[in-house]
């Protein structure tokens, strides 16, 4: 999955707002979306999320909270997004985001039906 598709729009703007937590990002077909972190943070292309194959993603549980501490360009292509819990090895195409952001009320919902057939929460487990 090398480059860039020449019909996905690139963005034109990414802000990041650490209040209300989300990610606006807009594209140059005027597509505009306000992705929230534990959205990204779940929903992270790297292999410790999405596994190495079909069947192996590994259910992201407790990221309610999460929160982004920093984003770096990647090329011409991608970000990099740095979650408060760690994580920072998904690199978030222009085409991904903007899968992301069209499909974003059906991949949460899908999410949604996963943690609760796992018996899992978006709650962090508390520390005993």
């Amino acid at each position: 999955m090398g480059g860039l598709s020449p019909t996905i729009p690139i963005p034109t703007e990414i802000k990041l707002h650490q209040q209300s937590k989300y990610m606006e990002i807009a594209f140059s077909d005027g597509s505009r979306f306000n992705l929230p972190y534990e959205f990204l943070r779940v929903f992270s292309p790297s292999a410790e999320v999405r596994g190495h194959g079909p069947g192996q993603e590994v259910l992201q549980v407790g990221k309610k909270y999460v929160e982004i501490n920093n984003i770096e360009p990647v090329g011409q292509y991608a970000v990099c997004l740095f979650f408060s819990d760690g994580h920072d090895s998904g690199i978030y195409s222009w085409d991904y985001l903007y899968d992301l952001g069209v499909h974003q009320d059906s991949y949460w919902q899908a999410y949604l039906h996963r943690l609760e057939a796992a018996g899992e929460s978006r709650e962090p487990k508390s520390i005993v």
